[in-house]
């Protein structure tokens, strides 16, 4: 079967797109590629450090030129971070390059996931993480939506069966 050459995975943090994409190359027989942990290699630092020290316009610029380079790559499954979406031209990246799946999941099942973890600067700017990662799905869903090839709800079941509704769904 002749699937998408790249396929990009979006969605908010939590979404599981890096379990979820790793499950997928696989499966699919592709390169797996993490803009995050890409990122982290390239400058030796973590995601909290580059926001403490750049602040979320440096971490975007580092992001955006990471992402033109992942995506000249080709035969890949690439995870791309939460807030990838906010730049026009990363939406155009995206577009242009590949087949774009929104990994989709509940509130609920995002809080639990990412409420308590210290690698997420954007949630922990204020006291309440819950209402913080329901304003960046408001701000960020019609984002991922205009890109999104594909729309997948994840979270309720295992990451095996989102692979499978993945690929289901993908042309040939």
């Amino acid at each position: 079967m002749a699937y998408p050459e790249n396929i990009y995975l979006v969605g908010p943090m939590g979404a599981g797109k890096t379990t979820i994409g790793r499950q997928l190359a696989k499966q699919l027989r592709k390169e797996f590629l993490d803009c995050d942990l890409e990122l982290e290699k390239r400058t030796g630092a973590d995601i909290p450090l580059i926001f403490e020290l750049e602040g979320e316009d440096g971490f975007r610029a580092r992001e955006a030129t990471m992402l033109e380079e992942l995506c000249e790559h080709r035969g890949v499954v690439l995870a791309t971070g939460g807030g990838v979406i906010h730049r026009s031209e990363n939406r155009s990246q995206l577009v242009t390059n590949g087949f774009v799946i929104y990994l989709n999941p509940p509130l609920e099942i995002l809080y639990q996931r990412t409420a308590h973890d210290r690698n997420r600067p954007m949630l922990h700017t204020d006291d309440d993480p819950r209402q913080r990662i329901r304003e960046l799905l408001e701000a960020r869903d019609p984002l991922y939506r205009q890109v999104a090839d594909l729309v997948v709800e994840t979270g309720r079941n295992s990451s095996r069966f989102v692979v499978r509704d993945i690929i289901d769904g993908l042309p040939q």
